[in-house]
């Protein structure tokens, strides 16, 4: 799957699960994105770093260069995240807008 994509449906569920208590990291689990686990580790820690994310905690191990997350995970999606899901939604619904306008002419 598409690093944008996976990085889009784990701030949607993000969104949708704001102060929800009983937070399922599992929903965005590497499993359900269909990607290795290093992958989406190295997405959330990229989501965190650019600030769509916050509520991670890092450590540095000795036997690798990456950083990795430790438990728990329980990432939160900040302003930054949710303007980058509006951006992305209008982006988008402009995308098939001019799609739909060439099918037209």
């Amino acid at each position: 799957m598409d690093n944008f994509k996976v990085i889009y449906k784990i701030l949607r569920y993000l969104e949708k699960n704001m102060g929800n208590d009983r937070f399922d990291i599992e929903s965005v689990s590497a499993e359900r994105m269909n990607i290795s686990f290093e992958r989406w580790e190295q997405l959330l820690i990229m989501m965190q770093d650019e600030g769509y994310i916050k509520g991670l905690v890092l450590s540095n191990g000795l036997s690798s260069i990456y950083r990795h997350i430790t438990e728990p995970i329980r990432p939160q999606i900040t302003i930054k995240g949710l303007e980058y899901l509006a951006e992305n939604s209008l982006m988008g619904r402009a995308k098939e807008a001019l799609k739909m306008a060439g099918e037209i002419l």
